[in-house]
């Protein structure tokens, strides 16, 4: 019997990839839904509402605008202390410009998918990575919490062929559970853009860039599941992947963040992982330092800023990725399986 076809079927088996699974699921289609019913398609009666409201708008401007002004030269001709309240020059009060208040302001929320799906492929990305940040960890931890890795290493008794092969079959099953969830979020959201919104201006170049924003979430839930799956296999149980991501995430991340804050570090963020599977996913972070903030000639702060490119991201999911399948695989070699 091969062993990745049993390591495959003793993975779709387990209810705990199941029930991991079935909740990634559910999350994903409360978004769906959540995103469905907080949008709405605007139409000729939206607009035309839109531009009542920004006409009115408008117009309690002006009244208020046109008050404050009687304030200030009543203010001024009486010459009390709440004159220095107000400009020197009341007539420099002035109402705002009708084209200063803008429609768009006004009209209800839509889905555009063009310009909004985008930012949904990132929360596909976490929820499939944590998915298979879990599973991977349990995947080999209970093997060897229960004794099963011992068991199997008798039958077959070639170590790293054994984690290896199991690797293979998760990382299979993670695809087998990514690939169509991605498409059925692709069109969740076009029917979402149908109903709630618009499909207008989709070209090939942006159908192009949303395939391989959602190739690159596909390749972050592939190393995440690899690091769940390698650190378990290293603490031979699932804690230690659960508990090591936990103290990541808890003493390496928000005490971290915490702590350069508090010491003035800049672009503090540069030092965090989250800030690097963001840049991942859309191709770019830009970071932005306000306590180097230079005006210009017209007056306008300009921070500094430092970009976060998903090529440095790359890099250090590589790294990452071979320090500790590696360290899995040296260790899975060198000590005694007992």
């Amino acid at each position: 019997m091969s062993l990745y076809r049993t390591e495959l079927r003793r993975l779709a088996k387990r209810r705990f990839t199941r029930w991991m699974s079935l909740l990634g699921l559910l999350v994903l289609a409360m978004v769906v839904i959540g995103v469905f019913f907080t949008n709405e398609k605007i139409d000729a009666a939206a607009l035309a509402k839109a531009e009542r409201a920004a006409e009115q708008q408008w117009q309690r401007d002006v009244r208020h605008n046109a008050q404050y002004r009687a304030e200030c030269d009543k203010a001024k001709a009486a010459g009390t202390a709440q004159a220095e309240d107000f400009p020197q020059d009341c007539a420099s009060i002035q109402p705002p410009p009708r084209e200063a208040i803008e429609t768009q302001w006004f009209l209800p929320s839509t889905f555009d998918f063009r310009e909004n799906f985008g930012d949904t492929l990132l929360p596909l990305a976490a929820i499939l990575a944590l998915v298979g940040f879990v599973v991977g960890a349990s995947f080999v931890g209970a093997e060897w919490n229960t004794g099963g890795m011992m068991n199997l290493l008798l039958w077959r008794p070639k170590r790293l062929t054994v984690l290896l092969t199991k690797l293979a079959a998760l990382l299979t099953g993670l695809v087998a559970l990514a690939v169509p969830t991605t498409v059925l979020w692709f069109g969740s959201f076009w029917l979402v853009a149908t109903f709630r919104g618009s499909t207008a201006k989709m070209t090939s170049g942006a159908w192009q860039s949303f395939a391989l924003t959602g190739l690159r979430g596909l390749v972050l839930a592939l190393v995440t599941a690899t690091i769940g799956f390698a650190l378990a296999s290293l603490g031979r149980h699932t804690a230690m992947a659960l508990g090591g991501v936990i103290a990541l995430m808890v003493v390496g991340q928000f005490g971290l963040g915490i702590l350069l804050a508090m010491a003035g570090v800049r672009f503090a963020e540069a030092w965090l992982l989250p800030t690097y599977a963001v840049a991942w996913m859309q191709k770019k972070v830009t970071l932005e330092d306000w306590n180097t903030c230079q005006a210009t000639y017209y007056g306008e702060c300009k921070p500094d800023t430092l970009d976060i490119t998903w090529q440095q991201s790359s890099v250090m999911m590589t790294v990452g990725f071979v320090v500790i399948l590696g360290a899995a695989l040296w260790a899975m070699r060198r000590r005694d399986i007992s």
